[in-house]
């Protein structure tokens, strides 16, 4: 990474398509204007070139490290969703919309799945939108509430809800349905493979979407598989 700001925009975006999301929150053109060098790119767009560095540096390594979920305290594991993957998220939605939008409007006659796909991540879109709030206010709330709950040895009433199993199987519900709509966006997109002679932009949506499905799939495990069945099991201990 040393020589990094002598390289062009698109020579970066050649070696990891995912610096072309870095370049996009920075709104560096990589697609038409890729032949500036990084540094003089910087200078024009008056953005730091630490900044997009460490950022370069992060998309090259994201991934790369594991972690023992299972052994984390249910609020710390809460808090890690909302704050690694509901931030992903929403940070992630409105970058793809607009590569759906730019890529439909200049490819969709010679690839009329693109279409489908768009209204197929609009509604997933809307879907997670409201899936994390209701998580946020409601359910990880109390998932928290419960845990302080135990660690000092007191009761708790029972929520307005209820009990815990029934915003959980309405989250499970919703994880279902959002795994099947990612799952036929990868259908229709070979497995987000774009087609021969791809420009950057499509090249950029394709695999921001596989990034994002990847992303999806790991945060639907730590809820359906870690975070829901502990929280169930500690209500029962809880609970007046």
């Amino acid at each position: 990474m040393n020589s990094i700001k002598d390289k062009t925009v698109a020579e970066l975006v050649t070696d990891n398509i995912k610096n072309a999301h870095v370049f996009k929150k920075y709104g560096i053109d990589f697609c038409c204007g890729g032949g500036e060098k990084l540094e003089t790119a910087c200078k024009r767009r008056k953005v730091n070139l630490k900044d997009i560095e460490r950022d370069l540096l992060n998309a090259y390594n994201h991934g790369s490290r594991e972690y023992k979920y299972n052994s984390w305290e249910l609020d710390f594991l809460s808090d890690h969703i909302v704050n690694v993957h509901h931030q992903y998220v929403e940070e992630s939605i409105p970058m793809l919309l607009n590569y759906c939008e730019r890529v439909v409007r200049s490819h969709a006659n010679e690839q009329p799945e693109l279409r489908e796909i768009e209204n197929l991540f609009h509604q997933l879109a809307g879907e997670l939108k409201t899936h994390l709030k209701k998580e946020e206010l409601i359910l990880f709330p109390f998932i928290n509430k419960m845990v302080k709950a135990e660690k000092e040895g007191t009761k708790l009433e029972r929520p307005p809800f209820g009990n815990a199993s029934s915003p959980v199987k309405m989250m499970e519900e919703e994880h279902e349905s959002a795994g099947d709509l990612i799952r036929k966006i990868a259908e229709l997109s070979d497995g987000f493979t774009p087609p021969q002679g791809a420009c950057n932009t499509f090249k950029a949506f394709y695999s921001k979407l596989d990034e994002f499905e990847k992303d999806l799939y790991l945060h639907i495990h730590l809820e359906n598989n870690i975070l829901f069945p502990k929280a169930l099991a500690l209500e029962k201990k809880v609970m007046i």
